[in-house]
Order: C-alpha cells, then structure tokens, then sequence
C-alpha cells in the first residue's frame, strides 16, 4: 500500500464490501517546528498503512520506566523507609482505584469487582481511610506547613461513582484534613465516570466538592456493538452529562473510545466519532481493543468471529486520525487527542508533557501516592525513584490494611521496583519521545554527563531502518519524530528498553 498522502490507498471496508479511501490530512511545511512549536505548527500524525503493518508488534505503553512487569517483591520496612523519605517539598499527585462495577463490560481489562451491594463501597472507604491515615503518618512536610501539598488527584477503576454522592463528600472532607490542596483553577482534580451510574446531584456534587475534570467511559453509540460487549447507554445520555458537565464549570472533559470491538466496522466507527465531534469534548482517547480471552476472563463473552479483521481496524483508525484532525484536535501522542487549547495540547507545545502511570500529565513534577487495591505509587529519594503496588487481590489488600491497625511496620504495597541512574536516563529518553517526538542529544549529555551519542550508539545504529523508512531522522543534533512516525511512536521509544526482552513478548498489546 502507498502512504495515505498520495491519496491512492483503499483499505477495506468490512461494512459493504467497498473499499473505503482513508482520508489525506495535510501536514505543515516544517514537521520539525512542532516540537516548540504554535498551533499551527504542531506536526499531524501521517497514516501510512505499508509502514504500520511493517512495525506493529506488540510493546509497552511506558505509563513507568522500568514497566509493571520488572516489579519484585516488597522486603519489609522499605515501603516505609521510602515514605519517610520522600523530598518533603515535592508535591503530590493523589490516585484511589475503586474497582466496583455494577455491569461487567466484556472487553473490560482493568482489576475490578462486579457488585450491586451498595454497602460494599461504605467497607471500602472505611479501609481507603485507613490506609490514607497511615501513609499520611509517615510524609514528612514542607517547613512552615502542617500538610503535603496536593496537585493533582484522579479517582479510577472500576467505577469509581460507584461511590454514593455522600461516600464522595465524607472522602474529600476527610482528604482536606490530611493535605493542602492547591484552588481547584490551579490543580488538576479528575474522576472517571460511567454515565449510566450518575444520580441527579452527582456532577454538581463533584464539581462543589472542586473536581474539574472528568472522563467519560462511552467506547462506542452504536447499539449492536454495545449489545455484544454489555455497555448500552444512548447518544442523548451522553450528551446530556457533556451538557451538565460543561454548564458547571468542569475546565475539562475526556471521553473513551475503542476501536475493534465485535460487530464494529469503519462505518459505524465513523458515525461515532462524527457524533462525538458533536459534542465537543475538551479530550479524547481512542483506545485499541486487545482481544486476550486466555488472560481476561471477561474477554471470553465476546466471539472472535464477531471482531473486526486487522484491515478494518486499520481504516477504523486512519479515518478516526483524519476525522479528528480535520476537527481540529491535536494528536497527543498513543491514543489521546485534545483540542488545541486544552492544557495538554498547550503543555506539549511548550516542551512540559509528561507521563506516568494517570497518562499524559501535566504535572510531571509530582510524586504519585497511590491508594486502594493494585494502586500503584511512584516515589523519588534523591537520586531514586520507586515504584510500588499494592495488592491485587480486595481481601488480602484488606488484611494489610487491618494488619497495620496493630502493627505499624505492616504496608499495603507488595511489589516494588527501585530504579537506577541508567534506568532514569533511559527513562527520560522515552518519555521525550513519546510526550514532544524529539531527543535533544546535548540536553541529554548536561542532564546525565554522558555522550549521548557514544552511550545509544546501537540503539542509534537499530534506528536506521526507521530513519529509511522515514518515521524518523537523525542527526548530530539529536533524534526527531517525523509524521509518519508518530502513530509507532511507541517502536521508536521501545529500541531504548533494555529490559524488553523475548520473556516479555507476549504481555503486552500490539502497537498499532
């Protein structure tokens, strides 16, 4: 196939047989200005069909550096030590992962409970408080403070408004008495939202409360789709939580996507994302469904014959990537869009995206404080930075919790992984590339006291098939994303993973 550019390329189309042409979107003259760049200026993602099935092989999404997968065990004491440790003036960014659902989506990977017991969310709360208490214990604060200051604080899942409006209001007053908040026009406070689950106050509660941005769960408006994978709710409902949203006030709103769900195809996708366009959310992710019945037992509701074939996801995403363009959103990098005055979009214009384990952020200079079953908490000490994660598992995440009460030695976290100097160089090229498209070898050299191009030599050297295939270029300067490049963004970030090995081969998504 030839590059979507040329305007040649007829993917198929899964709906009526035809094939459907993938729409051209123009890219500006200068692809390299997009970097630090104006609106204007920021490079489109160019879809070129011949190199996407050239690299699209499974990686890493790299929310961490090292990944999940090189988490170890948790001696005991450390996640103490690590606590107390903590520089005291950084700033924290907050996450509790509430995983009830009442409805079991079928394409559904994240760790989750399927409840209809009410009474579970008021248990839950009381533990999450308790482990909140007991972190809190241990942080030391600024000097001249009494509270660690909080940026940011997102509320995931599960579904976390499984939460009633009253369990909502008791956690954020009690989280008031532990932190310092930054005024809700200067944080970054967020939750996750199943619109079916939404009771009349809950928006204006939230909202009151001082949350001001929210992420909708839709993955798709049409019904056959919903049908198969147990998520039906109408267009109307959808907007009509938009409506409320925007009218108070919420500075920000995200809405969920997937693409190569069962009974999909490039047409119906595409009156989807028309639709949404409608709507005109601050934000979208465009997520790729990753069918792995063997891995998620929820998985196994849906009928592989029933899933669209490689051809048809690739339309479904070429015409998502120009339908959005064309309306103006500004491809963030992975699978996020946004429009170009949200503060993501402006935050990747001017070279301070970042990435962690909430996605693309723009508060790169927080420590994250995980709270809750699987929650995951990223900490530095001086030159360090730990990952760690609490337990999978509800009860045995219970059980340390209670353990704590009588033993103050006993921590929620039981895997964890220490990171090292290389690993934080490593890690910063990565997230170069995948948050601004471009490494900047002297930046490199003053930050790390290396030579870059010395120290990535064979990495430098793998990158040259990419750079004849003009997804990159490379120079003395340093290593730039081209349009073409930008939707295997990830393929250019994975050459510098040393720990992606064959063991790990088969854990991850494909790219693409």
């Amino acid at each position: 196939m030839s590059d979507v550019n040329s305007n040649t390329q007829q993917p198929y189309n899964h709906a009526n047989e035809q094939p459907t042409t993938v729409r051209p979107v123009m890219q500006p003259d200068n692809p390299y200005a997009s970097t630090r760049g104006s609106i204007m200026t920021k490079q489109l993602p160019a879809f070129d069909e011949a190199m996407i099935n050239k690299y699209n092989r499974s990686g890493p999404r790299y929310t961490s550096y090292p990944t999940a997968l090189e988490f170890s065990p948790m001696p005991e004491g450390l996640e103490t030590k690590i606590l107390q440790n903590r520089e005291a003036r950084a700033p924290l960014s907050l996450y509790f992962h509430i995983p009830f659902c009442r409805h079991l989506c079928y394409y559904c990977a994240c760790n989750k409970i399927i409840t209809k017991k009410n009474s579970d969310s008021g248990d839950y709360l009381q533990y999450l408080i308790k482990e909140i208490k007991h972190k809190r214990r241990l942080l030391a604060v600024p000097d001249g403070s009494d509270k660690p200051l909080v940026k940011q604080l997102h509320l995931g899942g599960g579904t976390p408004t499984f939460l009633s409006d009253e369990e909502m209001v008791q956690l954020w007053a009690f989280l008031q008495t532990q932190f310092e908040f930054l005024p809700e026009d200067e944080g970054d406070y967020s939750i996750e939202i199943d619109p079916r689950e939404l009771s009349g106050e809950t928006l204006k509660v939230l909202r009151n409360l001082g949350f001001n941005r929210v992420s909708l769960g839709v993955q798709d408006l049409d019904e056959t789709v919903q049908i198969a994978v147990n998520r039906v709710h109408s267009a109307e409902l959808i907007e009509n939580v938009l409506t409320e949203a925007r009218g108070l006030g919420f500075h920000s709103i995200n809405i969920d996507l997937i693409y190569g769900l069962p009974h999909q195809t490039p047409d119906t996708l595409d009156k989807t994302v028309r639709r949404i366009i409608e709507m005109s959310p601050d934000r979208l992710s465009v997520f790729n469904y990753a069918h792995l019945p063997e891995r998620f037992k929820a998985q196994r509701q849906i009928k592989e014959e029933d899933l669209p074939d490689p051809a048809a996801k690739l339309t479904m995403l070429g015409n998502t990537i120009n339908t959005l363009s064309e309306a103006g959103y500004q491809y963030i990098g992975i699978d996020h869009f946004a429009k170009p005055d949200d503060e993501l979009a402006v935050a990747q214009r001017e070279g301070k995206l970042h990435r962690n384990f909430q996605g693309y952020t723009i508060m790169g200079d927080c420590d994250l404080l995980g709270f809750g079953v699987s929650s995951i908490s990223q900490i530095a000490n001086a030159n360090t930075r730990y990952i760690l994660q609490n337990d999978t598992d509800l009860q045995a995440y219970q059980a340390s919790i209670d353990a704590a009460q009588s033993n103050p030695a006993v921590m929620p976290a039981v895997k964890v992984i220490k990171t090292s100097i290389k690993d934080r160089l490593r890690e910063y090229v990565i997230m170069n590339l995948l948050c601004h498209d471009y490494i900047d070898f002297k930046d490199v050299n003053q930050k790390f006291g290396i030579d870059a191009i010395t120290y990535f030599i064979e990495e430098i050297q793998q990158l040259g098939a990419m750079q004849e295939d003009k997804l990159i270029d490379m120079d003395a300067a340093g290593i730039r994303v081209l349009p073409k490049g930008r939707l295997l963004g990830r393929n250019v970030a994975m050459v510098f993973d040393e720990y992606l090995d064959k063991k790990h081969k088969n854990r991850f998504s494909k790219v693409i």
